[in-house]
């Protein structure tokens, strides 16, 4: 007998790859697997309705603490993908490892997802999957199905599907992200409604101070009160999401190359972000954020890839381990009109001196100010060496240009030419 894994969430997408399944690709059985990432409880609801309406046996795999553990370490590498914050993208490939794990437990030779040939996710569900020797089988893609379709084929086999996603939108919710995207929402010019927001409310006036507390780059506290990851980041979805925060509409480059439009909420993803970053720039130097930021960049490329056990990511994330030694320490963020500000930090690791800095002291230690005109007086003067010599030969550049082999000059003749015929003509 032989049995197929597939990823299954009971939408109209993987209800109808059951059957697909079976009759197209030739399996003798198929059995789901639900992967909790944090979805709303509903969603788990409806794929265990959709299972026992289609006699499928399904398995739901709780991936909460590996996938919150993984959103920890994408603060420490403060990874955003073209100004959000990266979600559904470290979720799925928590995901397919749960996945591939129980169907290489049920004696599984085939592993499927019903993804479209158009998006990421083919890419970070299959880029697990085949690491192992199962067949890897994407119906929705291979058979070049539309959702039209899917769903005359769901209302001819009397499947247990809704229509669309239950609504106007398509929405994919986890612990750190919720995206809603389709409809009207392709059409860039369109201004999305209210009502495609649910963790966060309109912005007002209101506002609110919470101190966040880091060890070692990892978020472990909020006003003092300790959390575990999940915790942490289920009361910061709230508290955050009450003032507005976390509200992203993008037009995304995906890895194909298409360009969509995406609207993600994230309100715990953007204050946690918000306040590392802020307190790595009190305790950093100015060369490790500098260099940092390119360290970021490629552990974020590499998360939007979902390729994040890489042998790259891991190098990476040595440099990033060394300098999260250093930061912790608390960070003082306010939430006013949908924004999620750092207004003060404190660390015992701070590369800062506030007797220093200040302007009402005369001296830096035992630097005084007068040792800064040296320095001054350097600073730029390449720069003036540069801009002198390009000076000094401007008059030659132009009489090297004009003299020698006479094209120069009968250029310049011929515009005097033409422009004495014109005078003639008036």
């Amino acid at each position: 007998m032989t049995r197929v894994a597939l990823a299954f969430s009971g939408g109209l997408d993987t209800t109808v790859c059951v059957p697909l399944l079976e009759e197209e690709y030739g399996y003798d059985e198929v059995i789901g697997v639900t992967v909790d990432v944090g979805q709303p409880a509903e969603e788990f609801d409806e794929a265990e309705e959709t299972a026992e309406a289609l006699d499928l046996e399904h398995y739901v795999v709780d991936a909460k603490e590996e996938f919150a553990d993984l959103c920890f370490d994408s603060v420490r590498a403060n990874a955003t993908y073209q100004g959000y914050p990266l979600g559904t993208a470290l979720a799925r490939p928590v995901i397919a490892k749960a996945i591939l794990e129980v169907a290489e437990e049920q004696d599984c030779t085939g592993i499927a997802h019903g993804c479209t040939g158009k998006g990421n996710d083919q890419l970070r569900f299959e880029a697990v999957w085949r690491d192992s020797d199962l067949e890897v089988i994407a119906p929705v893609r291979e058979l070049g199905l539309t959702r039209e379709w899917e769903q005359e084929y769901a209302d001819e086999r009397d499947l247990p599907v809704e229509g669309g996603s239950g609504g106007d939108w398509s929405i994919d919710t986890n612990l750190w992200s919720r995206s809603v995207e389709g409809d009207d929402l392709e059409d860039p010019s369109y201004v999305p409604p209210e009502d495609i927001y649910d963790w966060t409310d309109a912005p007002t006036g209101e506002s609110e101070e919470i101190e966040i507390e880091f060890e070692q780059g990892y978020p472990v506290a909020v006003n003092g009160e300790e959390y575990e990851p999940i915790e942490l980041i289920e009361h910061l979805n709230e508290v955050a999401g009450a003032y507005g925060v976390g509200r992203t509409d993008s037009m995304e480059d995906r890895m194909l190359g298409l360009k969509v439009r995406e609207n993600y909420e994230h309100p715990a993803a953007t204050t946690l972000l918000n306040a590392h970053e802020a307190l790595e720039g009190l305790v950093l130097t100015q060369e490790e954020r500098e260099f940092k930021q390119l360290i970021d960049q490629k552990w974020s490329k590499k998360g939007y890839e979902g390729l994040v056990d890489a042998p790259l990511v891991s190098a990476l994330e040595g440099f990033i381990a060394d300098t999260q030694k250093r930061v912790s320490g608390t960070v003082t963020i306010r939430f006013e009109g949908g924004q999620a500000r750092p207004v003060a930090r404190d660390s015992n690791y701070a590369a800062y001196s506030a007797e220093h800095a200040s302007f009402d002291t005369e001296t830096v230690g035992k630097i005084t100010q007068e040792d800064a005109t040296g320095v001054a007086k350097y600073h730029g003067f390449q720069r003036r060496l540069a801009n002198e010599a390009i000076a000094a030969n401007a008059d030659e550049e132009v009489e090297v240009a004009t003299d020698g082999s006479g094209d120069a000059s009968e250029a310049s003749g011929s515009s005097s030419d033409v422009s004495d015929v014109g005078t003639d003509d008036e």
